[in-house]
């Protein structure tokens, strides 16, 4: 499991360097709950192991990965790592604890094998669906906002008789959107080699693939590139700002923004850099 995030910064010579960031204090502690948690309950079991029967074990600490899950980990990082963390730490500590021979990790009897085989698929399984319920749940509160926004600058687009005019639009959607500190527009350049933002929400840096959502922005300003019948016409870019990375939703709704400016720039032709 990786224990940093990274950042991209311009090296001579146009190479991209990537250099290790640490993650986040609440990051560490959500892992941490989703390791302990476990843990301690079973621990806390450990003077019921001879009346108590695995399966009921098995049950308590099922609740307590779910409950690490949906409450802590998938509510806070809106990710399932914490999630595999505590299922895994379940699975083990049931193990340890709570079966023969004790305070070992091994497992003598088929029964129990199979009983933490199921307690470790049934937490990664809840960490998956919760994470994916977090993010349908996003999907609805952030719909009717997105839809308002590609609506007016599709109508923007058609009747605006200034490409500088959507361009201008654009910008400022794609600051609110993706919460950019800046975001400037270049008519028909392709300089050099800044990371990307592509028409699926993904960002590659030169030819290797970022990934956005775990390591956050890259360093330096990334380009969004704009289309008209099918021709390059000219690039935002971006220059993100201090907060969260925004969601692939957001992403993408930004790589429609964008699109949205070709018909404008094909028609008009070449706007004001800036």
């Amino acid at each position: 499991m990786s224990t940093v995030t990274g950042s991209w910064k311009p090296h001579p010579g146009g190479a991209a360097r990537v250099t290790a960031r640490p993650w986040p204090l609440r990051h560490w502690l959500v892992l941490v709950a989703g390791l302990a948690a476990p843990f301690l309950v079973a621990l806390a079991l450990v003077p019921f192991r001879t009346s108590l029967s695995h399966t009921n074990a098995a049950l308590v600490l099922v609740v307590v990965v779910v409950v690490v899950v949906v409450v802590v980990a998938v509510a806070a990082l809106g990710s399932r790592t914490a999630g595999v963390v505590a299922a895994l730490s379940a699975a083990a500590w049931f193990d340890f604890f709570l079966t023969r021979p004790y305070e070992t990790f091994d497992i003598s009897a088929s029964a129990d094998i199979e009983t933490a085989v199921l307690l470790l698929a049934v937490g990664l399984i809840v960490s998956q669906l919760a994470a994916r319920a977090r993010r349908l749940e996003v999907i609805t509160v952030t719909d009717a906002g997105y839809l308002a926004r590609i609506h007016t600058t599709a109508d923007l687009a058609r009747s605006a008789r200034s490409a500088d005019t959507v361009v201008g639009h654009v910008r400022r959607e794609l600051t609110d959107v993706l919460g950019l500190r800046t975001c400037r527009f270049e008519y028909g350049t392709l300089l050099g080699q800044p990371p990307r933002l592509h028409d699926d929400g993904s960002v590659t840096v030169g030819k290797r693939s970022w990934d956005v959502d775990a390591a956050g922005w890259p360093g330096g300003e990334i380009e969004l590139r704009t289309y008209g019948n099918g021709h390059y016409l000219g690039r935002f870019m971006l220059t993100h700002g201090p907060g969260p990375v925004p969601p692939l939703q957001a992403r993408l709704v930004a790589v429609t923004l964008a699109d949205q400016t070709g018909s404008a720039l094909d028609t008009a032709g070449p706007v004001r850099n800036g």
